[in-house]
């Protein structure tokens, strides 16, 4: 697991100028690859190539990048694990390749150059990005994985290419230009995150998954989808057939058996984060059984009502018998990792699980150098309730003329927040439906918003959006289109597996996977998603829709398959989600830093955001006319980052806290008892 940087300036440079540029390009990216860093140039070509290095396979210097081939034709910089790199080196073994180092790194490279892009992508399996320059044909390729687990930007500006993991190292060249796109800042108030192919700065994108790019000048290239979730599941549509559940059932744990088996493999000590919830409980399970030795598993606990998961986490993993390490945090333990969120985060990201994130990550680094986290079970197998209320809502929208759903919808609004939560307190009913206290009113907000809609596409889009009309709160910016609005997404699918497969396109990669890399990569972590194997994302759509999903809460197969090694009443139980109380902290601790953020005068000086709009939903989320907090987190989220990345003093040093933000740090780490 790395951070990888480079640029192609296509004019013959100073070699000594171009290897300082590529250095500190790669310098920005050292919490990626703590252990080593390096770069390589070619002055002729006006091409640089920076690396830094979190040393998982071959701890040895051997493994050091870019690494370059030994006919100096191809040089390869590389961020990620092929886990299937054995079996590809005694392929290329074969074919007459001799190695000279055991990393994984070294395959990849010579697969690439004796196999062509293309071929080797397709056999590649895990997660990954690269940057590979072909000296002989003066031409770059850049590639990214199937599901998008490793991310990769780049851009184009005066004829220049830049391209990195992040993109603080695009900054670093001289000549890259971070100027606000604001189309792209209205998709951020839709979504909470950035979608791809879309990013912050204007003239920079994220690769998609699944594609690589080949450059033959720094201005032009051609884009290639090597692998697409639209035809794995558009051809699950044609040949789906129901199959024994006995048979899926055993077909599935064979895919995740052999998943995390191959994610075991490290040189570092691995261990895995631990919810209680199905997926990481399975992951966890499945990696107890393939372990000679109780498996590391890490959760942090709070004291937060309706946000603690730890004391499910810990009945599992007592289940189970690993070694369990449980974090004991606070809301002011919490809420002071808040200041480094910009800094981790350096394209606008406000998905406020953010917080316990980034916290699990830091602890868990402190034992482990590998974590298996259980990701990607909801888009695979249906698991996210917004599933079922959306096609409950569409079907009950559909009975009422739309003034009786606008009047509902105000009288949701109009009722007290404390209401929502006191009844969600009071009925195991409303519980056991999803309504959790600390979540409840701002559910009850999201379904007022989407009762005056009609038609199932406009209500889950409804239902993912957080600002309805984000044109209106970024001046100057015109909303692009993304998957939500296409019509023939897929033609025949039922709208169970429409919404899926656009939460697989952006949801999981942008948001889902963003957060997990971003939080575990700024703690030199790495973290591996076995359930995001392609290979089972390829069962899932090949399955009937009632044995993939099932009935309500969904993940129905997954069920089945943990249940045969958890009891089901250790994990059977409402959806919790890994958030914080970010609307209680807003009227609380963290109303001052919000004020100032907030300002109307700072606001309109900084000519970004609409004042009257913020103001709007600031005060009427302070009189709890509202539960507008996520809203606003999206505000905030945006306004650090502005500040911490487009203010006059931009950048600022990494661990600045933002002026009206005073909290205080630290943890209470302890480790739960060993199951005999």
């Amino acid at each position: 697991m790395c951070g990888l940087a480079g640029f192609w300036e296509g004019v013959e440079g100073d070699p000594l100028r171009l290897e300082a540029t590529a250095r500190a390009m790669a310098g920005a990216l050292e919490h990626r690859g703590p252990d080593d860093g390096g770069s390589w140039v070619d002055g002729g070509a006006g091409l640089g190539l920076g690396h830094r290095r979190l040393s998982i396979l071959d701890l040895s210097p051997d493994g050091r990048q870019p690494m370059v081939g030994p006919d100096g034709r191809f040089t390869l910089a590389y961020n990620g694990e092929v886990y299937n790199y054995l079996e590809l080196r005694s392929e290329l073994e074969a074919e007459g390749v001799s190695f000279r180092t055991h990393t994984d790194t070294e395959v990849v490279l010579h697969a690439l150059a004796c196999w062509g892009v293309e071929r080797a992508l397709e056999r590649f399996v895990g997660m990954f990005a690269f940057a590979l320059w072909d000296a002989r044909e003066r031409s770059l390729v850049l590639a990214r994985d199937r599901l998008g687990i490793k991310p990769l930007y780049y851009a184009i500006q005066d004829g220049v290419l830049f391209f990195a993991s992040e993109l603080k190292a695009l900054r670093q060249h001289p000549r890259f230009r971070a100027e606000l796109d604001r189309d792209a800042l209205t998709l951020f108030f839709r979504f909470s995150y950035v979608p791809a192919p879309h990013a912050i700065y204007t003239g920079a994108r994220k690769l998609l998954p699944g594609t690589y790019a080949r450059f033959r000048v720094p201005s032009r290239f051609t884009e290639h989808a090597y692998w697409d979730p639209r035809r794995i599941a558009r051809a699950g549509l044609e040949v789906r057939t129901p199959r024994d559940p006995r048979e899926a059932e055993e077909r599935l744990e064979d895919l995740l058996d052999r998943a995390v088996q191959a994610r075991r493999v490290s040189d570092v000590p691995l261990g895995a984060f631990l919810s209680g919830g199905v997926d990481s409980s399975l992951v966890v399970a499945l990696l107890q059984e393939l372990s000679d030795r109780p498996a590391e598993t890490f959760t942090i606990g709070f004291d937060e009502e309706g946000y603690d998961e730890a004391p499910h986490a810990r009945a599992i993993a007592r289940h189970l018998g690993t070694r369990h390490h449980e974090l004991v945090v606070t809301s002011d333990e919490a809420r002071a990792v808040i200041p480094e969120l910009p800094e981790s985060w350096d394209e606008p990201f406000a998905d406020s699980s953010q917080i316990p994130t980034l916290i699990v990550s830091r602890f868990a680094r402190t034992r482990v150098t590998v974590c298996l986290s259980g990701d990607g079970g909801d888009e695979l197998f249906g698991g996210y309730p917004r599933y079922f209320l959306s096609n409950r809502l569409d079907r009950t929208l559909r009975r009422f003329p739309g003034f009786l759903r606008r009047g509902a919808a105000a009288g949701l609004r109009g009722l007290p927040n404390g209401l929502w939560e006191g009844l969600a307190r009071r009925s195991a009913t409303l519980r056991r439906k999803g309504l959790q206290p600390g979540w409840a009113a701002y559910r009850v907000n999201r379904l007022a918003d989407v009762l005056a809609l009609g038609g199932r596409r406009s209500v889950y889009r409804s239902m993912v959006s957080h600002w309805k009309e984000p044109e209106r709160l970024v001046l100057g910016g015109t909303e692009p289109c993304t998957v939500h609005e296409e019509a023939d997404l897929l033609p025949g699918g039922t709208d169970y597996e429409r919404m899926m497969l656009a939460d697989t396109l952006t949801y999981l990669p942008d948001d889902i996977l963003c957060k997990v890399d971003r939080a575990s990569m700024a703690t030199g972590l790495e973290a591996r998603v076995p359930l995001l194997d392609h290979r089972v994302l390829e069962l899932a759509w090949s399955l009937p829709l009632e044995q993939r999903m099932g009935p309500e809460p969904g993940k129905s197969l997954l069920r089945r398959v943990l249940a045969k090694r958890v009891p089901r009443e250790l994990f059977e139980r409402p959806k919790m989600g890994f958030g914080v109380p970010i609307a209680a902290w807003l009227r609380g601790p963290l109303r001052a830093w919000g004020e100032e953020l907030c300002d109307a005068r700072r606001l309109a000086s900084e000519g970004v955001l609409d004042p009257v709009a913020v103001r709007e939903a600031w005060d009427a989320h302070q009189a709890e006319r509202a539960s507008l907090g996520y809203y606003l987190w999206d505000v905030l989220a945006f306004q650090a980052w502005h500040e911490r990345w487009m203010g006059a003093d931009a950048p600022r040093p990494p661990g600045a806290l933002p002026r009206g933000l005073e909290v205080r740090a630290g943890g209470t780490a302890s480790s739960a008892p060993e199951a005999p």
